[in-house]
């Protein structure tokens, strides 16, 4: 069994109404019609079950998706759990220098709530851009809080960044739309409201 961390999602072991369960699951059905094509990654997978739906859900578009993380027990849980002939799973650091050099390059980069677990924000950004083939979609989310530095009160969160420092981390695209959550509704910025959570969809400049 995987063990719960209080952030881990696990479908298999959760009500089916779990917030958390369903503010996930909306961010994969979110991120689901800019998968077109090619090669997937999903960087900092988890139990698996995001890299499953993309493999279940775009397999007539992809040609293969990669789940990667950095825990052993869970890329052991997605291989016993999720298996599809279209995805993989690697045990990897996405902070690590060489992984463009051990995964490859991709057409569409997922990473969901990653961002607030690393120390290292500027190298895994530097993997964010060289993982990525030019022209393609990065999506990148993460939640809000005090700003950089500032401890969150999150057991394994090291800081969690303001809503724009957040927007100033992808200026070396070519094309960046913001998107904001708060439970299932994923929607641009509407004035007044509340949003715990930011996405980023992100399109690297072709001629790179």
């Amino acid at each position: 069994m995987l063990e719960d961390t209080g952030e881990r999602v696990i479908p298999k072991e959760m009500d089916p109404l779990n917030p958390l369960l369903l503010e996930h699951i909306a961010r994969y059905q979110f991120a689901l019609p800019y998968i077109k094509k090619g090669r997937v990654l999903d960087l900092a997978s988890g139990s698996g079950f995001g890299t499953h739906m993309i493999a279940k859900r775009r397999k007539k578009q992809i040609d293969e998706v990669i789940g990667v993380d950095i825990d052993k027990d869970a890329v052991k849980y997605a291989i016993d759990n999720y298996y599809h002939p279209l995805s993989t799973y690697r045990t990897a650091d996405a902070t690590n220098p060489e992984l463009v050099e051990e995964l490859g390059t991709f057409d569409t980069i997922l990473s969901f709530e990653t961002l607030e677990h690393i120390e290292e924000e500027q190298t895994l950004l530097d993997n964010y851009y060289r993982l990525l083939k030019p022209g393609g979609i990065l999506i990148v989310s993460t939640p809000f809080g005090e700003g950089r530095g500032v401890p969150s009160g999150q057991r394994f969160h090291v800081h969690q960044l303001t809503q724009e420092e957040f927007r100033n981390l992808f200026t070396n695209y070519e094309e960046v739309e913001y998107f904001y959550q708060n439970g299932v509704l994923i929607e641009p910025k509407r004035e007044g409201a509340y949003y715990p959570l930011g996405i980023a969809v992100c399109t690297k400049t072709k001629d790179v």
